[in-house]
């Protein structure tokens, strides 16, 4: 384990050029799927599994340091004992995949379980309309549980530029209005699909309406809406199970 001679880092700002995990869990998919993006980790002097971290901090070359006051600087939880630093970094979505396109997400919390359910149902490529949550917030990453790390990502000033480079996929926008309703005996079944869903307090304009195929998750009349995060889910699994049969 490593000297206490390092620079301090800093609670998270967005414009920094690094961020961090928060848990033991996300740190660990970090060190596995970002392995030259991260710069250290840091270990609480009470955390019961210190040694294996520290063994496979060791075989991926990444310093670790036992720090309480660092831990109480970066978190404000305090259930945490282990966080990674790691680098920001860019990314292009893979063109030939299907995708999921947030436009206009506003919560942090909500885009982290998205991130988890998109890599849980095998879709890797998530494109966010600006202006949007930053996905590097170590609130998002943390409630990502570390699938943030297993995906690509990449911000779009707005759908037509996104379009742009994704020209592939057959869209399918998610709407209260939509024209077809989605069911699991009458979901599409296209090569490449990008699904599209709006913000969690607006939705997606009229304007996409005419953007593809607009589709309507079949609800009771008895709530205005579904959870975006649910709207996701839903979507998406019904989407890839009937690719795959």
């Amino acid at each position: 384990m490593e000297g206490k001679n390092r620079e301090q880092v800093k609670p998270y700002r967005k414009s920094a050029d690094y961020s961090y995990t928060l848990g033991a869990f996300p740190t660990i998919e970090l060190i596995k799927s970002k392995t030259a993006k991260v710069r250290e980790v840091f270990v609480h002097s009470t955390f019961t599994d210190a040694e294996n971290l520290a063994g496979l901090c060791r075989e991926n070359g990444i310093p670790l340091r036992i720090s309480d006051k660092q831990i109480a600087r970066l978190s404000d939880k305090e259930n945490v004992f282990v966080i990674g630093v790691f680098e920001k970094y860019e990314q292009e979505l893979d063109t030939a995949k299907s995708q999921i396109v947030l436009v206009n997400p506003s919560n942090m919390g909500n885009l982290g379980t998205i991130l988890r359910t998109a890599v849980g149902f095998g879709i890797y490529d998530i494109a966010l309309i600006s202006p949007a949550v930053d996905v590097f917030n170590p609130k998002v990453v943390r409630s990502s549980m570390g699938a943030l790390f297993r995906l690509r990502h990449k911000y779009f000033d707005n759908f037509k530029a996104y379009r742009a480079q994704n020209k592939e996929q057959e869209v399918f926008t998610f709407m209260l209005n939509g024209k077809k309703p989605l069911t699991v005996a009458d979901c599409p079944k296209p090569e490449l699909f990008t699904l599209v869903f709006g913000n969690e307090a607006t939705g997606l304009d009229d304007m996409y309406l005419d953007v593809g195929t607009s589709v309507i998750i079949p609800q009771s009349p008895d709530v205005d809406s579904l959870n975006l995060t649910i709207a996701v889910g839903i979507g998406t699994y019904l989407f890839t199970q009937a690719r795959a049969k």
